[in-house]
């Protein structure tokens, strides 16, 4: 049996013609009765991928880097200070050591110097862990943006690195070489070559380990009970502090100077802005009478 097609036409003439629409006048823009809730989001604006979604997670941006490695080296400067105080209670304690071997010490002069010491340990203490959560901070930021901006991956992942940095004694070796990574990407380097850090990251390197060592030998000497083991561990808790302040200062330094190589700010385009002169002020300042038949 042959199959057959049929095809359906329309009559000639009957065909629709499509319609002319008429053009209104222009009326002015739209009014609403209300706000509209449709529009941009209240935000300052802001980088692409700064803005972060309910989906994905908020990228790690240069700005980002910046900004914590500001807050990360004010905290550290912050921690220098209250070293170097400690660092001063404890000459001012071994100075009353010496004295109290030829007489007696005034007991307010002991209990001041006792309560100096012992604010100056608490506060240092206290701003050394904010001063560290903070530098973690900005230590993975930095490492996740110099991966993206290098199109590498990372060197490890980030709890081998926190897990390095906080275990005792494995950490005096392996920050230098988590810092040694962090560099090698900042600075663009390929990726095959093996890290190798700059002076400064070996400078700070030797003062952390060196403050690390003596920080142990300063715990450990606290456990001998002679007199002049006493005054001993005051000379190596004032030199502890005084390293520990070395340390924080050279951080501070350490992670602005990463952060300028992984986010620079170009002079070029940042324009310093000076007021030469004021034009129009004493027009400005001129009282507008009000016209007598004005209300008040």
């Amino acid at each position: 049996m042959q199959r057959q097609r049929w095809i359906a036409t329309v009559p000639p003439g009957t065909a629709r013609r499509p319609r002319m629409r008429r053009r209104l006048p222009y009326m002015g823009p739209p009014a609403y009765g209300a706000t509209p809730t449709w529009g941009f989001p209240a935000l300052a604006w802001r980088w692409p991928k700064a803005v972060p979604s309910a989906v994905t997670e908020q990228p790690v941006t240069v700005e980002r880097v910046r900004a914590v490695a500001g807050h990360a080296a004010a905290m550290m400067w912050a921690l220098a200070a209250l070293a170097v105080f400690a660092a001063a209670g404890e000459v001012w304690r071994y100075v009353l050591l010496v004295r109290s071997r030829t007489g007696a010490l005034s007991s307010s002069v002991v209990s001041a110097s006792d309560a100096v010491v012992t604010i100056a340990a608490v506060l240092a203490v206290a701003f050394g862990v904010v001063a560290v959560v903070v530098t973690l901070w900005w230590l993975r930021l930095a490492r996740h943006a110099a991966a993206d901006l290098a199109d590498q991956r990372l060197a490890r992942p980030d709890w081998q690195v926190i897990l390095y940095l906080l275990i005792p004694g494995v950490n005096l070796a392996m920050a230098g070489v988590v810092l040694a990574e962090l560099e090698h990407q900042v600075l663009r380097r390929p990726a095959h070559e093996r890290p190798r850090p700059t002076k400064p990251v070996v400078i700070w390197w030797s003062v952390w380990a060196a403050a690390g060592l003596l920080f142990g030998l300063t715990v450990v000497w606290r456990f001998r009970d002679s007199a002049q083991a006493h005054a001993d561990g005051v000379i190596l808790s004032g030199l502890t502090d005084l390293a520990a302040a070395a340390v924080a200062i050279l951080t501070a330094l350490m992670v602005r100077r990463l952060a300028a190589f992984l986010a620079p700010i170009d002079p070029a385009t940042v324009r310093h802005l000076r007021v030469l002169r004021i034009e129009g002020v004493q027009e400005a300042l001129v009282r507008v009478e009000k016209p007598a038949t004005s209300r008040r």
